[in-house]
């Protein structure tokens, strides 16, 4: 007598297949530096202040298809005087199919960025000592955190929202 297949990996293997992610590529989309107060900046005393700023672009192009760009800036000051300033806006497009909604705006705000920031990181770093300064080389950025927070903050504006019911 033959054994019935059991479907349950089978199942398995399915749902997991039907959840594609694929990198298509990483570029660089943008990129500038400036060194206003050069030459005189590199004869001052070096105690710099770092402002960093961060964000993200997401451009969905296809139904599977997503171009995510994460822009940094960084500002180097001396006292009040601007050593350099730098932007990247570094870029991927990314295949993502099969994920609910949920997942897939965990994976373009968190995961995608978490793939693109060693780009820009090298960027700035490169570009940085290009222009005659020691290289900047930024702390690792937990973006699942900072996803998270984003989600929080949102969630606790939903919450505050006045009601829009009126009493007569």
């Amino acid at each position: 007598m033959a054994e019935e297949p059991n479907n349950q990996p089978n199942n398995q293997q399915n749902a997991e297949q039907t959840e594609q992610f694929a990198i298509q590529n990483v570029y660089i989309k943008d990129v500038s530096f400036e060194t206003p107060n050069s030459p005189q900046i590199f004869m001052e005393k070096w105690q710099p202040k770092l402002e960093l700023e961060i964000s993200n672009d997401i451009k969905q192009l296809n139904d599977e298809l997503f171009e995510v760009v994460l822009n940094l800036t960084a500002t180097v000051k001396i006292e009040e005087k601007t050593a350099f300033l730098i932007e990247v806006h570094q870029a991927g497009l990314f295949a993502i199919k099969g994920f609910p909604n949920d997942r897939i705006s965990y994976m373009l705000n968190a995961y995608c960025p978490n793939v693109l920031f060693p780009f820009a990181r090298e960027t700035v770093a490169n570009l940085v000592i290009k222009g005659g300064f020691q290289p900047l080389w930024l702390s690792p950025i937990n973006f699942d955190a900072l996803y998270a927070q984003q989600l929080q903050k949102q969630q606790n504006q939903q919450n505050q929202q006045p009601s829009t019911d009126t009493i007569n």
